[in-house]
């Protein structure tokens, strides 16, 4: 297998404990993988993508990097703290979507002293065009990191999270996590498929992208990027996207105030509150064995939450 450098940036191995108060509530073993505690900002999923993909960077040469998303995209917050504490500079080219307000990841944007840039278009296409004209401006070769840091390189960091789930020496019947770029869930997926080949990843989307497309093309692209020949899991895809992305849901609100109510633990409307939602519905249709140790990956996103207008729900 191939080896890729990457820089140090996180506090891993993240904690992963057994969940008691939801384990009794919903009639099995719940475990938490607690990446939102990776020692950035708020933590979160993409701190191990970023690993690679700013090493990369810095080898390159660059001392610019761009990313985009949502308004309140906690991949391109993260991206900026990682970049700030590299010593490089960053730019955010962010979609007009969601709230633009000063509120949740904006405060955290404002803070760093990040230039954020805001596009009225639903194009990634014209986002990276306009990431080179920027670069073509300012007379700066741009290092453009994909939305949710989901390429093949990104990618190999979730590998290295379920090498270190193995680590632990915990059997896991099922593991659960976010899908809203696909990187995560191609990671988790194939590297389960390395190092826990006894357990099932289900993935739960956020949104309706083509994920049985897009996740499948990222777990061959980090194969052939690690130089291994393995047969490609097909991911268990499970819609839970509602309304629409970074949209909340009623489900995935009520899984959030669960966690919160019973284990004291922040979820977030976009990834991690829907993500367990699908969680706790399969475990209230009896998917789950009273047995079984199912562990659901925490991949951060709480600086969002206090974008949103809860009063909406009174």
């Amino acid at each position: 297998m191939r080896h890729f450098e990457k820089v140090s940036l996180g506090l891993f191995p993240t904690p992963m404990y057994r969940l008691p108060n939801i384990s009794r509530e919903l009639g099995t073993n719940i475990w938490i993988k607690r990446d939102d505690l990776c020692g950035v900002a708020l933590g979160g999923n993409k701190v191990r993508k970023l690993e690679y993909l700013l090493y990369d960077a810095k080898k390159q040469g660059y001392d610019l990097v761009m990313t985009t998303g949502q308004a309140q995209s906690n991949h391109a917050m993260l991206t900026a703290a990682c970049v700030r504490k590299l010593g490089l500079d960053c730019i955010l080219l962010l979609k007009k979507r969601g709230i633009t307000a000063r509120k949740g990841n904006q405060v955290l944007n404002h803070l760093m002293g990040i230039e954020v840039r805001y596009m009225d278009t639903d194009s990634y296409d014209d986002i990276y065009q306009e990431m080179d004209r920027i670069g073509k401006e300012l007379g700066r070769k741009v290092y453009k990191i994909p939305c949710g840091g989901s390429n093949a390189l990104g990618t190999l960091g979730y590998i290295d999270c379920m090498k270190e789930i193995a680590a632990a020496g915990v059997h896991f019947d099922h593991l659960v996590c976010a899908c809203g770029s696909g990187g995560t869930a191609a990671g988790c997926t194939l590297g389960a498929k390395l190092h826990l080949p006894e357990t099932k990843v289900m993935c739960s989307m956020v949104d309706d992208d083509s994920f049985d497309r897009i996740v499948p093309q990222l777990m061959n692209e980090a194969a052939e990027l690690l130089n291994i020949s393995v047969e490609i899991p097909f991911p268990d895809l499970m819609a839970m996207w509602g309304p629409g992305y970074s949209i909340p849901s009623a489900e995935g609100n009520e899984a959030i105030k669960m966690m919160m109510e019973l284990e004291g633990i922040v979820l977030d409307t976009c990834y991690t509150g829907k993500a367990f939602a699908g969680l706790v519905r399969r475990a209230r249709e009896g998917f789950y064995k009273p047995e079984d140790n199912v562990l659901f990956v925490h991949t951060g996103g709480a600086g969002g939450l206090f974008a949103q207008d809860w009063e909406a729900e009174r």
